[in-house]
């Protein structure tokens, strides 16, 4: 539906309430200024009627009385009726009348205005058409304030309602004939105000779209279309800077994206190297271990040998050999110790969204089948931890990439962050929907070197490593929750440093 359509259409019903409720209102107002002129001819009757009772002889007799009013109806052929009624202590009895028309006044209505003294009028239906009825009353001369006279005219009102029908007949024709010269004067005003002017905008509009982005309206009005021009020609100048500002970020967040590529490839470097310089360095501890125990045993003993003193020469001389053999494998065996030990820890007062933010990115490759769903859950108002950001992100790939390994297909890992409810805990849980550990294998997980592959790869230094990172290094501990067939989640433990 076009604008003009609807134009015409708002147009026609507001006109048509507006008149319709113009033209009820003058209908009204007729009817009541030719009601009150009636009323007020009755009450001229009445009064002339009461007038002339209250001086009239009773010894002329009622019959002159009935005459006169008789004559006053013949004289006026509006006039239905007139009823003349003596009220003495609230006691009501019918004098003398005159009528064309058969109607019985109300004795209770007759008597409530001879007591109020206040003349009462209502619309009346009776043979012969619609008519207006009047009682009025006044005090009959004499001692007895109770002897009062009421007298009650009828009127025909037939000419006022041909008055009002042809008003109402007048003003249907004539609102219909303004609603069409208005209707009319719009139609063809439409494509002066409207059209012209909204097709120059839309086309402007168009070639903007286009890419004619120097395009503006040029409207010589000082009306609300020159206003949308003037607005449409600020926006297009806004857009234009705009662009400008956006090519011009674009080559910035290139570089930016450039740079913050190169940053994660670095930071994914490090960790790679700070995990294989972990893994490397419980490997070593192990070895130190398995083969420091031996070797100090068979130092020991040679030394034993050689402190009895009864060895031949030759003999002697090569428990002195094995001596400084084991002594110098023993301080091999502690230089590749010092070599592969992780550095101190570095602990700062991070946001666990910081935390997360350089993590995930890093998560990304590890997460190689297509079939297999991520999702984080960080609550609110988790407070601040004071770690090792690099031991950390080491802690969360490790068990990404056991629970990645433990999922088949169509598998499902995720991370949530909380705080346990006396606050003394940080938890972070990476729960996955795969084969899960035996309640036998549980706690054998957390040993280095232990691993449920069977394949020649090194494992079983995962779930260690990040044992370790969790409680030697961060003062926290570790929770497996898992079994058979429905999954596996490991639970983090950090102490809270303070609130956000």
């Amino acid at each position: 539906m076009s604008v003009r359509t609807r134009l015409m259409i708002v147009t026609i019903l507001g006109l048509a309430i507006t008149m319709s409720v113009w033209g009820w209102v003058q209908v009204r107002a007729l009817d009541k200024i030719i009601t009150e002129q009636q009323i007020k001819k009755l009450s001229n009757v009445a009064e002339t009627i009461i007038t002339y009772y209250q001086n009239f002889h009773t010894r002329q007799g009622l019959s002159v009385l009935d005459k006169t009013l008789k004559e006053q109806i013949q004289s006026d052929v509006q006039l239905a009726r007139i009823d003349i009624y003596s009220v003495i202590n609230d006691d009501s009895d019918y004098v003398a009348g005159a009528n064309r028309v058969q109607y019985n006044w109300p004795e209770t209505l007759v008597e409530s205005v001879a007591e109020e003294l206040k003349p009462r009028h209502n619309k009346l239906d009776i043979e012969g058409g619609p008519a207006i009825g009047l009682l009025a009353s006044d005090i009959m001369p004499g001692k007895n304030k109770k002897n009062r006279v009421v007298v009650g005219v009828i009127a025909y009102s037939q000419s006022s309602t041909e008055i009002l029908n042809r008003a109402k007949h007048l003003l249907v024709y004539s609102s219909a004939g303004l609603l069409f010269f208005i209707l009319l004067i719009l139609y063809l005003s439409y494509g002066w105000i409207i059209r012209r002017p909204l097709r120059r905008i839309v086309g402007a509009i168009d070639e903007f779209q286009a890419g004619q982005y120097n395009r503006r309206i040029n409207l010589k009005r000082t009306d609300e279309w020159k206003l949308l021009a003037n607005h449409f020609n600020s926006m297009a100048d806004k857009i234009e800077k705009v662009l400008a500002q956006y090519q011009e970020l674009n080559l910035s967040l290139e570089k930016k994206i450039q740079d913050a590529t190169h940053n994660v490839v670095q930071l994914q470097k490090e960790v790679n190297q700070l995990q294989q310089l972990t893994a490397l360095g419980y490997l070593t501890a192990n070895l130190a271990h398995e083969l420091g125990t031996p070797l100090h045993s068979i130092a020991g003993m040679a030394r034993l040998l050689l402190e009895r003193g009864e060895w031949p020469p030759d003999a002697g001389r090569k428990l002195e050999l094995i001596v400084l053999q084991t002594q110098r494998l023993d301080a091999v065996i502690q230089n590749v110790r010092r070599a592969t030990r992780l550095p101190e820890p570095h602990f700062e007062t991070l946001s666990i969204n910081e935390l997360l933010n350089e993590t995930l990115p890093l998560i990304e490759p590890l997460i190689l089948k297509p079939d297999i769903r991520f999702s984080v859950n960080v609550n609110d108002n988790i407070p601040y931890l004071y770690v090792d950001r690099y031991r950390f992100q080491i802690a969360i790939l490790n068990l990404i990439e056991n629970a990645v390994e433990a999922i088949s297909k169509n598998g499902e890992i995720s991370i949530s962050v909380s705080v346990l409810p006396d606050g003394s805990f940080i938890t972070i849980s990476v729960k996955d929907t795969g084969s899960g550990i035996p309640a036998e294998l549980i706690e054998k997980v957390r040993e280095p070197f232990f691993s449920t592959h069977n394949d020649e790869r090194m494992r079983g230094l995962g779930l260690a490593i990040v044992n370790g990172i969790a409680t030697k290094v961060h003062g926290g501990r570790l929770e497996i929750k898992s079994s058979p067939g429905t999954g596996t989640e490991i639970i983090l433990y950090f102490p809270v440093v303070g609130s956000v």
